[in-house]
């Protein structure tokens, strides 16, 4: 899809599609009709890591910036969760917060039941944002997230540590890939300029 000029007003009056090294940024209006933006696309509903009380994404986390990854305890990429905490602890003030996925899907590499994975991350990686229970992130038995995910931007975790970046309206707005470090510049203005928009008035 050829790149398009961002017109000034409105801020979302044209799309544009940047590609580099595999990372897509989704802006635009029109990525509604293209599939970009899924209608309750939060509206699901996950235990927390090791918890027992399901938390439904939309009521809990509607209206702040995401970046949705999908983790392992024993890949290559695992030492990210430092730096998706850094980020967590630079934002989350200003509405943005990580949510965590543990998935065994790539190689084995997260084969630890949800309590050991919690300990992991948190005696290693020091993670406190959000970690929600152990799922499936690819092929036809993958999370209804995941798949609504997947659906919206064309493209299904090739990995551990796939990001997808969600805008306060709801719109998958970015996705990286697994070599894509939380400090990459472009995942870094990719979600300073999502914080950048005010939240919706309720």
């Amino acid at each position: 899809m050829p790149l398009t000029h961002l017109e000034s007003s409105p801020r979302r009056a044209a799309t544009v599609r940047v590609r580099r090294w595999g990372v897509t940024l989704l802006l635009g209006g029109l990525l509604a009709a293209g599939g970009a933006h899924a209608a309750g696309l939060l509206d699901v509903a996950y235990r927390p890591l090791a918890g027992k009380a399901e938390v439904n994404l939309q009521k809990q986390y509607g209206g702040k910036v995401l970046l949705v990854v999908n983790t392992a305890s024993k890949c290559g990429f695992t030492p990210q969760y430092e730096g998706l905490e850094a980020l967590q602890q630079k934002y989350a003030a200003r509405g943005f917060s990580v949510l965590g996925f543990p998935s065994n899907d790539f190689k084995g590499q997260e084969p630890g039941d949800e309590t050991q994975i919690q300990e992991f991350c948190t005696l290693t990686y020091g993670v406190k944002f959000p970690m929600f229970q152990k799922v499936q992130v690819t092929g036809p038995q993958a999370t209804p997230l995941y798949q609504r995910l997947t659906a919206a931007t064309g493209v299904a975790p090739g990995w551990n540590f796939h990001k997808y970046l969600i805008g306060r309206d709801g719109r998958v707005v970015a996705q990286f890939p697994s070599k894509v470090t939380p400090d990459d510049k472009a995942l870094v203005a990719a979600i300073e300029r999502e914080l950048s928009v005010a939240p919706a008035k309720r």
